[in-house]
């Protein structure tokens, strides 16, 4: 992972297993996204689904990384794999169950310019109507909700309502449902549920 860098980083439970039984079990995963994750990237979106999670992360760049960053001695992967650590044991412990929660090699894609940028902040907020779970704007495990909201919120949401122009023009491109059907199509990033 390299620092000031836009990636879509996305994992699944292990065997296709649900992630999230429970409502609880989002909130606490966003507690400790927030605690393990936001000091060393910025949030721009996310989706939580019952088997897989997307995230759209920007890695700080080296001076606003905490200092055991800017040093070396801490590397970018270990906030993530400190989340998932935290998170599985918690599940595992919840539910008494043993072994690997998720599979074993998160998928990290580098986003290297602001019209895939945008077509992946979309898709990631799309993704329950992709699935077929829930129609994108009444699902609430997604950021869809906080992008449109002026609430406070931890996402770099004001940078995503500059990449797409305005609040109003995001939210004109997340409730295009002929651009769901197309983003669908073309965004081949995660394996077939």
């Amino acid at each position: 992972m390299e620092t000031d860098t836009f990636y879509h980083y996305f994992n699944r439970g292990n065997n296709r297993e649900h992630l999230f039984k429970e409502e609880a079990n989002y909130r606490h995963f966003l507690q400790l996204l927030k605690k393990h994750i936001t000091p060393v990237v910025d949030v721009y979106s996310y989706c939580l689904l019952p088997n897989h999670f997307h995230l759209v992360i920007k890695t700080k760049e080296p001076s606003k990384l905490p200092p055991e960053y800017q040093s070396g001695k801490r590397k970018l992967w270990q906030p993530f794999s400190n989340l998932f650590n935290a998170y599985a044991k918690a599940i595992n412990k919840k539910y008494s169950r043993t072994g690997s929660l998720f599979q074993k090699m998160p998928k990290q894609i580098k986003i290297d310019n602001n019209r895939y940028l945008q077509e992946v902040i979309l898709y990631v907020n799309n993704n329950a109507g992709h699935h077929n779970i829930a129609e994108p704007e009444q699902y609430l495990h997604s950021s869809y909700h906080a992008l449109l909201s002026t609430s406070k919120t931890l996402l770099a949401r004001q940078q995503v309502w500059e990449l797409f122009g305005s609040i109003e023009e995001l939210e004109e491109c997340l409730q295009d449902k002929n651009r769901r059907i197309e983003l669908k199509q073309q965004m081949q990033l995660e394996d077939e549920d």
